[in-house]
C-alpha cells in the first residue's frame, strides 16, 4: 500500500484536553484539539467525557447546551445525546411517529482521567476502541495517582511541529532563555549525553545536570535527570535527588493548524518544594514566554516559505521527531506493527 505524505495530527494516540481540576462535575466546554470541536464534559457522577461539538442536525455546538440527567441537550431543537453519543430524546417527534431515534449518533472520543490530567484518544476509525493506554508519568503516586503541584501554559500561534521542535531544541537555552537564573551566552560549553530509543520517541538516559543550569541547584546535591520524548507531543523531565523527586511535564496540544497549547505539568514528592511556588511561577511564566516569542519571531520568517536546515548533533532530536511521525503515521496506514526508527547515540553539542 502507498503511503502518503506525513500528517500534521496523528492518531491513534492520547492527547492532553486539560486539567482535571478545570472540569467540575456538570460542567461541559468546547476545545479545539486536532482541527476538531470537541466537547469536554463531566457528568455529574463525576466521569469525564468527550463528544464531537456538533449537533448532527443542524450543526449547533452542543456545548453551548444542558446537561439533563447525564444527557447532553442540544441549545437549538433540544435534542439529547448520550455520554456515549447516542441520541436518546427527539422533544419534535410524537410519540406514535416511527422514527429509530437511537440510530443518530454523534462521535464519541474516548476520554480518560489520570494523574490529574484529561487525555483524549483522537482515532483514525472512529469505531476503533484505544489500542493503547494514556501515558504514565514516571512519578512515585499517591494512592495510585500522582497530582499537579504547578501549571503553566501558554498558546503559541505556530502549528505542532514548530512547537515540539523548539521543545526538544537543546542547543536554544542560552540564547532563548537568557537570564541570570538559567543560563547565558558565556556559560557555553561542550555536551555529551547518550540517547536510546523508547515506548514512541527517545530518551536521553540519566545524567547529572547541566552545570550551567542555576535553577536545578534547589533541589540539592545528587542529582540524577532524565529527559524523555514521546509522540504525539509529551516531554518528560524527572529529575532526582536521593528520595526526593521533581516531575516536569510538557504537553503540547494541536488546537488546529496555527494554534498550538503548551502545558508545563510539575509533580514533586518534596513538600517543602510548595513553599516556593508563589516565586517560582514569574520564572516559568517568562521561560515559557520566551519559547512563544521565539515561535512569533519564527514565523516572520516562515511566511516566505523558506528551506529550513536541520544539522548534526544538535538537531538529530528534531530529525528523530519527524522520523517517529513518518514511522507512526505509516503504521496507522498499513496497518503494520510500529517501528521506532531511533537508534542508540550519543550526541554531542555546544550549548
Amino acid at each position: 500500500m502507498q503511503v502518503t505524505e506525513t500528517p500534521l495530527f496523528l492518531t491513534n494516540l492520547w492527547y492532553m484536553a486539560g486539567l482535571a481540576h478545570s472540569l467540575k462535575r456538570g460542567a461541559m466546554r468546547r476545545e479545539m484539539l486536532c482541527g476538531e470541536p470537541v466537547l469536554l464534559g463531566r457528568t455529574t457522577n463525576g466521569d469525564v467525557f468527550a463528544l464531537r461539538d456538533i449537533c448532527p442536525h443542524r450543526a449547533a455546538p452542543l456545548s453551548a447546551g444542558r446537561f439533563k440527567g447525564n444527557d447532553v441537550e442540544c441549545p437549538y431543537h433540544g435534542w439529547r445525546f448520550t455520554t456515549e453519543g447516542r441520541c436518546s430524546h427527539i422533544p419534535s417527534v410524537l410519540q406514535d411517529q416511527a422514527f429509530e431515534t437511537n440510530r443518530i449518533r454523534v462521535r464519541k472520543y474516548p476520554a480518560r482521567e489520570q494523574d490529574g490530567l484529561i487525555w483524549v484518544y483522537f482515532a483514525a476509525d472512529a469505531n476503533e476502541l484505544p489500542a493503547i493506554e494514556p501515558p504514565v508519568l514516571p512519578i512515585a503516586a499517591h494512592d495510585g495517582r500522582a497530582l499537579p503541584r504547578f501549571v503553566e501554559s501558554q498558546i503559541f500561534p505556530c502549528e505542532l511541529d514548530h512547537a515540539v521542535v523548539g521543545l526538544m531544541d537543546p542547543a536554544h537555552g542560552p540564547f532563548v532563555h537568557r537570564a541570570w537564573w538559567w543560563r547565558n551566552e558565556k556559560s557555553i560549553h561542550a555536551k555529551a549525553k547518550q540517547h536510546t530509543p523508547s515506548l514512541r520517541g527517545f530518551t536521553m538516559v540519566g545524567h547529572p545536570p547541566s552545570s550551567n543550569s542555576f535553577a536545578y541547584k534547589i533541589l540539592g546535591g545528587n542529582l540524577v535527570t532524565e529527559i524523555r520524548f514521546e509522540l504525539p507531543g509529551l516531554r518528560y523531565e524527572h529529575i532526582t535527588a536521593g528520595k526526593r523527586e521533581v516531575l516536569g511535564f510538557t504537553a503540547v496540544t494541536p488546537k488546529d493548524s496555527d494554534t498550538t497549547l503548551v502545558t508545563q505539568v510539575f509533580y514533586w514528592t518534596a513538600p517543602w518544594l510548595g513553599a516556593v511556588k508563589p516565586f517560582f511561577r514569574p520564572f516559568a511564566r517568562a521561560f515559557l514566554g520566551q519559547d512563544r516569542r521565539i515561535v512569533e519571531l519564527q514565523n516572520e520568517g516562515l511566511k516566505f516559505s523558506p528551506p529550513q536546515m536541520l544539522i548534526q548533533d544538535a538537531d538529530v532530536p528534531a530529525i528523530w521527531y519527524h522520523r517517529l511521525k513518518k514511522a507512526w503515521s505509516e503504521s496507522v496506514e498499513t496497518g503494520k506493527p510500529f517501528v521506532n526508527p531511533v537508534q542508540e547515540r550519543m550526541l554531542r553539542w555546544r550549548s
